[in-house]
């Protein structure tokens, strides 16, 4: 309806619409004050005088309406319009009615039956189970029956540490429960008082984190039976009995393949934002250490969060000269990062992610390591090694 003070059945509906979205989770807890009582605006005399086309359809549209609800009418006796018989209110009793209202009648009921289902096995999820109404309403039903299932195989077995796809449930393997393991989660949290990602509060095992590293020495292979190439858990790494002379982390894994032979050094590749399993190599403390990263926000991004684990680390190839002498070979950045407090920058790299951010040199400016120009990153990997190697044996004199 155009006129405001006029509450026709599209505008009620419209009004049912959000606040079903807004307390149907509470209504699930049996909260909520009933009966619902709707005001539809009610007009006086003088307004309907003005309006009176707009009131004459609203009282049609609510003499022809059909649905759930009492509608309460009114009488007035107008001195100029005589009397007239006016709908003043609409009660509703409860969620049901509600949902009726807005067409989602068989969602609210399939809720209400699983909540009640699940609270029945689960008495201790009564008050968190709402949150996820959502779910409950349209989940299709393999998938409500299998997150029950791995609930109650869960608190039947609450140290089992197997892998999840282990878990003896038919149709649960890891894409699934990657896929729900958030709300996995926080029901089982609820129901074991334990805090944590579904792993830790679930008992279950959690798959080792591997790092892909290239020894490129063979006096450094000689240790691990002449392996040249690893990917191997960080545990594993960080026992190996060797020590670099230098260390290289480089973002991208082809870049990390790309490296030729190179006395004392070792190379690690490909782990992108996940630097910090670095702090648990112990050999890698005292070593020089480089790190070479795409020259885009988050390529500094990494640097920073690296430099928190290895304080010590050096950039590489990450500087404005290189950037912009490769200005042919630059993309655009699909996500920049916002971050903007990163501490651990140095000046001259802070300056160019300040720049990247900014677009000093163009919007989005991205340029990837590996399209830097081979032999020109060739020769500042072998400068590096011949710093550290100056620097070890000035230590050393």
């Amino acid at each position: 309806m155009a006129r405001s003070f006029l509450t026709d059945p599209a505008a009620v509906r419209t009004r049912l619409l959000t606040r079903y979205g807004n307390q149907r989770a509470d209504w699930l807890r049996g909260m909520g004050s009933w009966p619902l009582e709707l005001p539809l605006g009610v007009p006086s005399e003088a307004r309907a005088l003005k309006s009176l086309s707009a009131v004459q359809a609203w009282v049609a549209a609510w003499q022809e309406w059909q649905g759930p609800g009492e509608l309460c009418w009114t009488d007035r006796q107008w001195p100029r319009l005589g009397r007239q018989r006016l709908p003043e209110r609409l009660l509703l009793q409860g969620p049901k009615e509600v949902a009726e209202w807005i067409g989602e009648t068989e969602a609210w009921a399939l809720a209400v039956a699983r909540y009640d289902e699940t609270v029945r096995e689960f008495p201790g999820l009564r008050e968190v189970l709402p949150v996820h109404v959502d779910w409950l309403a349209s989940a299709v039903p393999a998938e409500f029956d299998r997150t029950r299932q791995v609930l109650g195989w869960v608190l039947a077995h609450p140290d089992s540490g197997l892998y999840p796809r282990q878990l003896p449930i038919a149709g649960i393997d890891s894409k699934w429960v990657e896929t729900h393991q958030t709300r996995l989660a926080r029901l089982l949290e609820t129901l074991t008082g334990r805090n944590g990602d579904l792993l830790s509060v679930a008992g279950l095992r959690r798959e080792p984190t591997r790092l892909r590293l290239r020894l490129l020495d063979s006096e450094l292979r000689r240790p691990v039976g002449g392996l040249g190439d690893l990917f191997a858990p960080v545990e594993e790494i960080a026992a190996l009995p060797i020590a670099p002379g230098i260390v290289f982390i480089v973002e991208n894994l082809r870049t990390g393949l790309a490296f030729e032979e190179l006395p004392g050094v070792a190379v690690f590749m490909g782990q992108g934002y996940a630097v910090d399993v670095f702090q648990q190599i112990h050999w890698l403390q005292d070593r020089p250490c480089y790190y070479w990263g795409d020259l885009d926000t988050h390529g500094f991004a990494i640097l920073d969060r690296l430099r928190g684990y290895l304080p010590g680390v050096r950039s590489l190839l990450m500087d404005e000269q290189t950037l912009l002498a490769h200005r042919d070979l630059w993309v655009a950045e699909e996500r920049p990062t916002e971050a903007t407090d990163f501490a651990l920058l140095g000046f001259g790299e802070r300056a160019v992610y300040d720049g990247l951010l900014s677009g000093r040199w163009g919007h989005r400016v991205r340029l990837e390591q590996e399209r830097i120009a081979w032999n020109l990153a060739w020769g500042h990997i072998l400068q590096a090694v011949a710093s550290a190697d100056l620097e070890r044996h000035g230590l050393q004199n």
